[in-house]
């Protein structure tokens, strides 16, 4: 489906301004007034964000009071488990809170949900088994504030429990002795988009100098929260949080942070993704080879195996659980071919442009751990609002849905609307997830669609590209590169720049490359400057570009490669068309 190209305007004397006043070349100006910078202070900010702009862990409301209960629970010696998630951000989440709590010789051990048997977030039955194991502190990460009768089960079980999410609030919170969250009503934390692992790290630095007696943490302390610092951009990364504020000052000194202070199973792991000979590493280090080997533990139910990995000490086991993980991540890549085949065959059958504003796609035969990556495929090929519902195969169980959004439609409310279809659903605007009796199907296709009409239009609609300015290829420096790259990092809410350039030719034949030819390799001439171009999932283009005999408009994404000691620019190519 053709991409509508959206294509940023610019004030010539406020891009002039900004280019003398802050120091930067014009381009840089344009991407930085495309993200809403004009002022040469904030622009400087945005391009070196320092560590110590991260807030005071006090001031994140619930912080406080949860580091005190946690480390009186520490001194009186009882036990503490860490009941997290079965995502990315919920093993990095507890890996924190579980590093932070052993490092003061805390009575400590972890508890994650099994992700198809028991579902997101708490259980009574987890905590029942919890309470006869003897735990006597429970405390969330990624989790739990809308757990309302689960917290008073907790209650009632002699536990105490302390929440830490980040997840959206319900009606009322949960009856804890501590809940932490940055959008607590009545609270005034300016910033509320840290995902599960930054809330974690947040409680863990608070209980750090409560131990140290100090605001300034003793160097053993200043260590692990550096090393935390690493866990929380991979959760970050990996939750798809907006990359501002808070946030990126996290991942700019985390993906640093995974290098130089790395935990044993860090190391295995970039090894096994083959990243540790790298001297730097970026978010897509992050979020296309870190985070989904972790998710792949969790989504075939084996997320207690990627905590372990990022607490175990041991170099030995460390090895094992990577290379294991590593193969789990295989299998779900097998699995998401397989499912984005039959999803994408069923939604060219089903779809009707003229009546159809979203996509709801079910089948018995798919795996719910995978269904999350098959929805978002399906909305970037689509540009609709995306659920993919994995059934029960026997029919008595609900189904398991995940659902994937587009810019200006706010899916947990969508959702929320169409709630007396739903056993139960839960997530954010741009990302969420749902149970279903099969029953039901029918008549919450319609209802979301309905919703989706109302909010987005009715008709055929184009995904669309958002391009941050118009240059040429002999602009494109490696200098002038290097600097656009100081805008990293690059994910959700700071996407990756995106120029866009014309009057361009093939200097030769594209060939595929990547495993099943996956990816397109080319070559773009411009007035006699050639520039390599990968398209990385776009082999399908090879046979329309190849018959391509004119000039193209290209909308790329411009990078260093840096091979056998050279350092070139080569572009992402992210979508085409003809001149």
């Amino acid at each position: 489906m053709p991409k509508l190209w959206r294509i940023a305007s610019h004030d010539p004397a406020r891009v002039a301004h900004l280019e003398r006043a802050a120091g930067v070349p014009a381009v840089v100006a344009q991407l930085l007034l495309a993200r809403g910078i004009a002022d040469p202070a904030d622009a400087r900010h945005f391009l070196e964000p320092k560590l110590n702009g991260l807030r005071e862990p006090d001031l994140l409301p619930g912080a406080a009071r949860a580091a005190e209960l946690l480390l009186e629970a520490v001194r009186q010696k009882r036990r503490i488990t860490v009941y997290g998630d079965y995502d990315a951000d919920g093993m990095t989440a507890t890996a924190i809170l579980v590093g932070c709590l052993r490092l003061l010789d805390a009575a400590v051990d972890f508890y994650v949900p099994h992700r198809i048997d028991e579902g997101y977030g708490l259980n009574g039955d987890a905590l029942r088994k919890l309470a006869e194991q003897g735990a006597e502190v429970v405390v969330t990460v990624d989790c739990g504030v809308c757990s309302v009768e689960e917290a008073d089960l907790a209650a009632e079980l002699g536990l105490t429990l302390i929440v830490t999410d980040h997840h959206h609030l319900g009606d009322r919170l949960p009856r804890a002795a501590a809940v932490v969250h940055p959008g607590l009503p009545g609270g005034q934390y300016p910033f509320a988009g840290l995902c599960g692992a930054g809330v974690a790290l947040k409680v863990a630095w608070a209980v750090c100098q409560r131990a140290s007696g100090a605001s300034r943490v003793n160097e053993r302390m200043r260590q692990f929260l550096l090393q935390a610092v690493g866990l929380a951009a991979l959760g970050t990364v990996a939750d798809v949080v907006p990359l501002v504020d808070e946030n990126r000052i996290l991942v700019r000194h985390g993906l640093q942070g995974l290098l130089q202070y790395p935990t044993v199973g860090i190391t295995a792991l970039l090894r096994q993704a083959k990243l540790h000979h790298q001297k730097s590493l970026a978010c897509d280090d992050l979020a296309f080879c870190l985070a989904p080997r972790l998710n792949a533990a969790g989504r075939l139910g084996q997320a207690e195996l990627g905590i372990e990995l990022l607490t175990t000490q041991s170099e030995t086991r460390a090895e094992k659980l990577a290379q294991y993980i590593d193969e789990l991540n295989g299998e779900r890549q097998s699995l998401e071919r397989s499912m984005a085949l039959k999803a994408d065959k069923q939604a060219q059958e089903k779809y009707d442009p003229r009546r159809d504003a979203a996509l709801v796609l079910a089948d018995h035969d798919w795996h719910p751990g995978v269904i999350g990556i098959v929805a978002g495929r399906m909305t970037d090929k689509y540009g609709l609002p995306s659920v993919v519902v994995a059934l029960d195969k026997l029919g008595v169980k609900a189904g398991i849905g995940s659902a994937r959004s587009v810019p200006g439609f706010n899916l947990y409310a969508a959702l929320d609307e169409c709630g007396e279809l739903l056993e139960g659903c839960g997530g954010h605007a741009a990302a969420a997830g749902l149970r279903i009796a099969e029953r039901n199907l029918p008549a919450f296709r319609r209802r979301f669609c309905e919703v989706a009409a109302r909010e987005l239009g009715h008709g055929a609609r184009s995904a669309e590209l958002q391009v941050d300015a118009e240059t040429t290829l002999a602009c494109l420096t490696r200098n002038i590169v290097h600097q656009i790259e100081g805008l990293a990092p690059f994910g959700h809410g700071n996407s990756r720049p995106v120029l866009c350039a014309s009057n361009v030719r093939l200097a030769a034949r594209p060939k595929r490359i990547g495993g099943a030819g996956r990816h397109l390799a080319m070559t773009f001439d411009q007035h006699g400057v050639r520039m390599r171009a990968v398209a990385f999932g776009g082999g399908d283009w090879e046979q329309e570009l190849a018959a391509v005999d004119g000039e193209l408009s290209i909308a790329f994404s411009p990078a260093l490669n840096c091979y056998r000691g050279q350092t070139t620019v080569e572009i992402r190519l992210a979508d085409w068309r003809l001149d």
